[in-house]
């Protein structure tokens, strides 16, 4: 059995072909989803990167972990305390470690934990390949070192191959000899100008004018996105930049499956196509960013092709990333159940025979950019996503929004006004996951702290700290909003974060 894990930074399903886009983006990716199962309604429990990689193969909420930040305290681990053994709580019951138990050998190609100094991220794995460049290698570099692995291994059997790539990810660094495959074609029509122009005049991190998180985007360095984002054609570049990125990883993807079938092996190959979150596009007014809790953040592709499963499979049961890691062990036949700390609930009877399974309801937590925590459940005709923000971010968004994703799934519409029952509903939602996991923290967590209190304590998320983020202070880009003719946006940052001035 060998199994390959491609984990593409940054990438939203709304921009894959095989989910519905207009554009051609993904077609080798389209071909293995053809082969398996695409499921449309899975998520992260924790955004960004960090915390989102953390829950995956520790296998437990952000809540739990502590991780769910990109810096100060919650950019790590939570302290096991006295109970630490031995091995510690982030080693033996990981997904990768687990996998060893199951006789897998684990090998990972990713700089990811040094780009995070994230070192339980390499917990249970064998092997690992740095490539050494903290997540801005292109992909040729990555392809590189797949090749050398998969010619040394690909005919072993019984191993677990992780593999980053990083192109997806803002700012876009496609080789421009490469061209741009998506030059003749327009842009999604959700795109109105009204919608433009309301973008241009909005504030915060990474909107329309300040695409270097506060700043001007790098043009010197990343040629292919604009400096700013100002009208139609400037936003056609922009996006233009990120599908082309999609397509080169896609590109790359393609020949691993020629190598796969030129050794033989290909069709008794698993290959699992995921994310570790998407990338706003536009929505809630922010580009190039993974900034929510939110259907743009936290939805992620989840492809699955399973030797001898059954083909060209949709499903639409919500998922949390985490339920793969059960879901891997019950396929290749581990008849232990799950380990008891684990929050994820396997699903393999779906990829199997087609039984529907499922969560309930999703809670989703953003602490990087914003402080956020969010409920995603259907109601009758209804695909519900609530949001509850706690810090915006510098966005001006407001405590409560609620969105129906099945007519709004770029959250155009705030209906928090119109349907205050469902507000309540989930509300009650979230402060009983909240119980529950609290309860779960008092048997295997040193403190049952919700991390996001100690993330607000410490002065907000981390990627409002202004000093290392190419502005001084609050003041500065407030004057820089004046300076590029969001005056209004200006006085309600003022009034709305007077005390920070």
């Amino acid at each position: 059995m060998r199994i390959l894990y491609l984990d593409l930074d940054a990438c939203t399903p709304s921009h894959l072909s095989c989910y519905g886009y207009h554009r051609l983006t993904s077609p080798n990716i389209d071909h293995i989803a053809r082969e398996g199962l695409r499921c449309t309604n899975m998520y992260c429990p924790d955004a960004p990167g960090l915390p989102s990689r953390t829950a995956f193969y520790q296998g437990r909420f952000g809540i739990q972990t502590g991780v769910v930040g990109h810096g100060n305290t919650t950019a790590d681990p939570k302290r096991q305390g006295p109970g630490r053994d031995f091995r510690s709580v982030y080693e033996d019951p990981s997904f990768p470690r687990q996998l060893q138990h199951a006789g897998f050998h684990t090998a990972m190609i990713s700089p990811f934990g040094q780009r995070h100094a994230a070192h339980h991220f390499y917990a249970g794995f064998n092997e690992i390949h740095n490539t050494g460049q903290c997540g801005t290698e292109s992909a040729e570099v990555v392809q590189s070192v797949i090749e050398h692995w998969l010619d040394d291994n690909v005919e072993r059997d019984n191993w677990y191959l992780h593999v980053n790539y990083w192109d997806i990810h803002t700012p876009y660094r496609v080789p421009l000899d490469y061209g741009n495959p998506f030059a003749e074609e327009p842009i999604a029509d959700w795109y109105t100008d009204q919608l433009i122009a309301q973008h241009v005049a909005k504030v915060g991190p990474h909107s329309a004018q300040d695409l270097r998180m506060f700043v001007d985007n790098d043009t010197a360095n990343f040629p292919r996105p604009p400096l700013r984002i100002t009208d139609r054609a400037t936003l056609t570049q922009w996006l233009d930049g990120y599908d082309t990125a999609i397509r080169y990883v896609d590109d790359m993807i393609g020949w691993i499956v020629e190598k796969l079938k030129a050794a033989g092996v290909y069709d008794d190959t698993a290959i699992i196509i995921s994310a570790d979150h998407g990338e706003n596009q536009g929505e809630r007014g922010i580009y190039g960013e993974h900034a929510t809790a939110d259907q743009t953040t936290c939805n992620i592709p989840f492809i699955v092709k399973w030797p001898n499963a059954a083909s060209d499979q949709i499903d639409e049961s919500l998922h949390y990333h985490l339920d793969w890691a059960p879901t891997c062990l019950e396929l290749i036949g581990r008849t232990e159940p799950p380990h008891e700390i684990w929050d994820g609930r396997s699903f393999a009877p779906r990829i199997r025979h087609g039984t529907p399974s499922g969560q309930s309801e999703l809670i989703l937590s953003q602490c990087c950019h914003v402080c956020q925590h969010s409920v995603r459940f259907d109601e009758a005709d209804k695909a519900w996503l609530y949001i509850r923000t706690y810090h915006d971010g510098y966005h001006l968004f407001p405590r409560d929004m609620l969105f129906d994703l099945r007519t709004d799934p770029h959250e155009l519409h705030d209906l928090a006004d119109r349907y205050p029952s469902i507000l309540r509903e989930a509300q009650w939602r979230l402060w009983q996951w909240h119980d529950d996991q609290r309860l779960k923290m008092t048997k295997y967590a040193s403190d049952s702290v919700d991390p996001l209190w100690t993330v607000m304590r410490e002065g907000g998320p981390a990627h409002t700290l202004l000093p290392c983020l190419g502005i001084d202070s609050l003041q500065s880009y407030i004057r820089r909003l004046e300076e590029t003719g969001r005056h209004q946006g200006a006085v309600e940052l003022r009034a709305k974060y007077e005390r920070h001035l």
